[in-house]
C-alpha cells in the first residue's frame, strides 16, 4: 500500500471534530444581554477621569491670564468645554488626564462649570483685549442617548415583558406536531400531541396483557381505519366515538397507546384538562383547531384521557347562574363530534372513570357510539400482566408467576406494576443478586398493609388484647363453612393497624346471602373475642364495624336480601335519580334501620357462641400469636385441625406441609384484610 492510499484512509477514518460540536441555537437574551453591557460601558466611560478633567475658578483664571488657553466652547450656556495649548500641554502641571476609551479629538481637556454666563463672557473678552489669542464660541447639545433611555427604554422593558409574560401563559411553543405554538396569538390553538409513524418508541398490543375484549373492540376500530371499504361497502358506517370506562389503573390509557402503536395513521392525544383555561372561549377554540388538524390528516384518531374534565353533566354546579366556560367546551365538543360526517375517517376515543357523571349527550349514539367496560384483571389475565412486568427483572427460580397471580385477586393492572416494582426494590435493599419469592410476597404486604412497625412501642395488656382480637377473627374463618380461608395473622403494627389478618377469598360473581352471613360474622368475631375473654370491649373494632355496616345496609337496602323489606332496591345505578332526597319513607327508613341493627346483632350473638364453645383453642392460638408475632395456615390446623369444608385444600398451591413456613407465608389477600385500629 503506498503513502497516498495510508493517507487517505487515515483521513477516511479520522473524525471530523466539527460533528461533535453541538449546534449553535441563537436566543434572543443574547441581544438583551450585549446591549445591557453596552449601555453600561458607555455609563462607565461617561463617568471615568471626569472628576479629574473639571477645573476650578481660580486655575481657570490662572490659565487665561498666561495665555495657556487656546479654545473655549460653551455648551449649553452653563458648561464651559476648555482646550490649552500645545506648549501647556508639554508643561507636567498643565498635563491633562487620560481620555477614555469612547474620547475623540474633539473631546475637550478641561471641563468647567459656569456660574455666572456674562461675568464669564467678560473675562474672556478682557483675556482678548490684553493680547491673549484665545477664541470661544457656542454650542447647544443634545444627549440623544440620555433621552432614548428616559423616553423609549422604559417602553421597550414593558412591552417585553409583557409578550414574555403572556407567552409563558399560552403555553410555551408547542410540541412536535402539536398545536399551541409560542406567543399570544396561539393560546387558543390545540395542545394535542400527534403520534405517527416515525414515531420510535411504540407500545403495541403485545405490551397489553390481559383485557382480551377490550383489545378486540379496539383493534377493530384500528382496522376501521385501516380498510374503510371493507366495512362501508354494504353501506355501514365507522363509528365516531369509543368511551373507555373502568376503575383506575386498569389499563384504560395504555390501551390507548397500544392503539396509536398499532395504528398507521395520525393519533391526536391529549387531556381533557388541556381544554380548561383562564381565558373565556379558549376551550372552544381549542377543540375547533383539534378536530381541524384531526380533519386535515383524516384517517385520523383523536384520544382524549379524563374526558370527565369537560364531559361533565350540565347544569348542577352553575349556582351562580353565569356562563361556564366548562360547559361552552363540552358544548362545541357535541357540535364537532356530531358534526363531521363518516367519510372525514375521525375516530374520538375517550377515558375516564367516572361515566356517571358525564352529560348524556354525550354518552348518546352518534358521538360516543360504543363504551368498552374496562374491567379489574380476574386470575389468567393477572398471570399475563405479571408475566410482562416480569420481563426487565433478575428472577430467582423460586418465583412462580401462577402462585403471585393467586395471591393478587382485586389488584389492578397498576397495582401488579407497583408490586413487581417494590419486590426489586426489597430485593436491592438486601443486597439480593436477584429477586426471589420472599420478596414478591413482602411487597404484597408492603402495599396491602403499609409499612411494617417493628419498632413501635405496644403496652402488654394492649397487645395481648390485640392478639385475642386477630385470633378470634382467625378462629371465626376456620370455622365457618363460607368464611374466607385464613391466610396469615400478624400482631405487628403495619400502616394505622395494630394487627392484621390475611384471607383468600374466591373470585365468585355472585354472592349468596348465607356467605355474606358468614363474612359479617367472622369480622365481628374480634370483637366476640375481647368480650369473651376480658369481659368488655374495645375501640380496635372501628374498621370490622365500618365494613360490616357497610355489609348489612346493602344486603337490606340494595340486594332485597331482607324479607321485610321484601324485593326491593333502593340503589341507583346512574347516581342522578334520587340527588339529596330519599327514595322511601320515613317509616321505612325506621324500618331499615332496624332491620339492619337486628341483623348485626343476630350475627354477633351467633359468632360469640361459636367462639365461647372453641375458647380453650382460641386462647392456644392467642398465645402462639403473642410468642410468634405472625402465624400461618399450618398453625390453625395443628390446633383446630383440617379445615373439612375448605375448598383451597385441592389447589396445590394451599395444599401445604406444617413445615413449609415460605409457601404458606405468601398467600395474601388484598380484598380481605380484618385491621385491628
Amino acid at each position: 500500500m503506498t503513502n497516498k492510499e495510508k493517507q487517505n484512509n487515515l483521513n477516511k477514518n479520522k473524525k471530523n471534530p466539527l460533528e461533535k460540536r453541538p449546534k449553535f441555537k441563537f436566543n434572543v437574551f443574547w441581544i438583551y444581554l450585549a446591549i445591557s453591557a453596552l449601555i453600561l460601558l458607555v455609563m462607565v466611560n461617561q463617568g471615568e477621569n471626569k472628576d479629574d478633567r473639571v477645573l476650578t475658578y481660580n486655575r481657570f483664571e490662572d490659565l487665561l491670564e498666561k495665555g495657556k488657553i487656546n479654545k473655549v466652547i460653551i455648551e449649553n450656556k452653563h458648561l464651559a468645554n476648555i482646550y490649552i495649548t500645545d506648549a501647556a500641554k508639554s508643561e507636567a502641571a498643565n498635563k491633562p488626564s487620560e481620555k477614555g476609551f469612547f474620547s475623540n479629538p474633539t473631546t475637550p481637556d478641561y471641563i468647567l462649570e459656569i456660574g455666572d454666563l456674562q461675568n464669564f463672557e467678560k473675562k474672556l473678552e478682557q483675556a482678548k483685549k490684553n493680547g491673549i489669542d484665545i477664541t470661544y464660541r457656542y454650542k447647544t447639545n443634545t444627549d440623544y442617548f440620555v433621552g432614548f433611555l428616559v423616553n423609549v427604554l422604559p417602553w421597550i422593558l414593558i412591552l417585553g415583558f409583557w409578550f414574555y409574560l403572556m407567552k409563558r401563559m399560552s403555553g410555551g411553543a408547542a410540541g412536535p406536531g402539536g398545536g399551541g405554538g409560542g406567543g399570544i396569538f396561539s393560546i387558543g390553538k390545540s395542545r394535542a400531541e400527534l403520534y405517527d409513524a416515525n414515531k420510535k418508541e411504540k407500545t403495541t398490543f403485545k405490551d397489553v396483557a390481559g383485557l382480551e375484549g377490550a383489545k378486540e373492540e379496539v383493534k377493530e376500530i384500528v382496522d376501521f381505519l385501516k380498510n374503510t371499504d371493507k366495512y362501508t361497502k354494504l353501506g355501514g358506517k365507522i363509528p365516531k366515538g369509543v368511551l373507555l370506562v373502568g376503575p383506575p389503573g386498569t389499563g384504560k390509557t395504555l390501551l390507548a397507546k397500544a392503539v396509536a402503536g398499532e395504528a398507521k395513521v395520525p393519533f391526536f392525544s391529549l387531556s381533557g384538562s388541556d381544554f380548561v383555561e383562564m381565558f373565556v372561549g379558549v376551550g372552544a377554540s381549542r377543540v375547533r383547531d383539534l378536530f381541524k388538524k384531526a380533519k386535515e390528516k383524516s384517517p385520523s384518531i383523536i384520544f382524549i384521557d379524563e374526558i370527565d374534565a369537560i364531559g361533565r353533566a350540565r347544569g348542577k354546579n352553575n349556582i351562580t347562574g353565569g356562563n361556564d366556560e366548562r360547559e361552552n367546551t363540552l358544548n362545541q365538543l357535541l357540535t364537532e363530534m356530531d358534526g363531521f360526517g363518516s367519510k372525514d375517517n375521525v375516530i374520538v376515543i375517550g377515558a375516564t372513570n367516572r361515566a356517571d357523571v358525564l352529560d348524556k349527550a354525550l354518552l348518546r349514539a352518534g358521538r360516543f357510539d360504543r363504551q368498552i367496560f374496562v374491567d379489574l384483571p380476574d386470575l389468567n389475565e393477572r398471570k399475563e400482566i405479571f408475566q410482562v412486568h416480569l420481563k426487565p427483572l433478575k428472577l430467582a427460580d423460586d418465583v412462580d408467576v401462577d402462585f403471585l397471580a393467586k395471591q393478587t385477586p382485586g389488584f389492578s393492572g397498576a397495582d401488579i406494576a407497583n408490586v413487581c416494582n417494590e419486590a426489586a426494590l426489597i430485593a436491592a435493599r438486601k443486597n439480593k443478586e436477584k429477586v426471589d419469592r420472599q420478596d414478591f410476597l413482602d411487597a404484597v404486604d408492603r402495599i396491602i398493609g403499609g409499612l411494617e412497625k417493628k419498632n413501635k412501642v405496644i403496652k402488654p395488656e394492649e397487645k395481648r388484647r390485640v392478639a385475642h382480637h386477630e385470633a378470634g377473627h382467625a378462629t371465626a374463618s376456620w370455622l365457618l363453612e363460607h368464611a374466607h380461608p385464613l391466610v396469615k395473622v400478624t400482631i405487628v403494627p403495619r400502616g394505622q393497624s395494630l394487627g392484621a389478618a390475611w384471607y383468600l377469598p374466591e373470585e365468585r360473581l355472585l354472592v349468596e346471602k348465607e356467605q355474606m352471613l358468614d363474612e359479617i360474622a367472622a369480622t365481628l368475631a374480634g370483637r366476640a373475642a375481647e368480650e369473651i375473654i376480658f369481659g368488655n370491649i374495645s375501640t380496635g373494632a372501628l374498621n370490622d364495624l365500618e365494613k360490616v355496616t357497610k355489609q348489612a345496609r346493602a344486603m337490606v337496602t340494595i340486594y332485597g336480601l331482607n324479607e321485610k323489606i321484601g324485593n326491593l332496591t333502593y340503589y341507583d345505578s346512574t347516581g342522578q335519580e334520587y340527588g339529596f332526597t330519599k327514595p322511601y319513607s320515613e317509616k321505612t327508613a325506621e324500618l331499615i334501620d332496624e332491620e339492619i341493627s337486628k341483623l348485626i346483632e343476630g350475627q354477633y350473638q351467633r359468632v360469640k357462641e361459636l367462639l365461647s364453645k372453641n375458647k380453650d383453642k382460641l386462647k392456644k392460638l392467642a398465645e402462639k400469636l403473642l410468642e410468634k408475632e405472625v402465624i400461618f395456615k399450618e398453625d390453625l390446623e395443628e390446633i383446630f385441625g383440617k379445615r373439612p369444608f375448605d375448598k383451597t385444600n385441592k389447589n396445590k398451591d394451599f395444599n401445604k406441609k406444617s413445615g413449609d413456613i415460605s409457601e404458606a407465608q405468601g398467600e395474601q389477600s388484598k380484598n380481605e384484610k380484618e385491621s385491628h385500629k
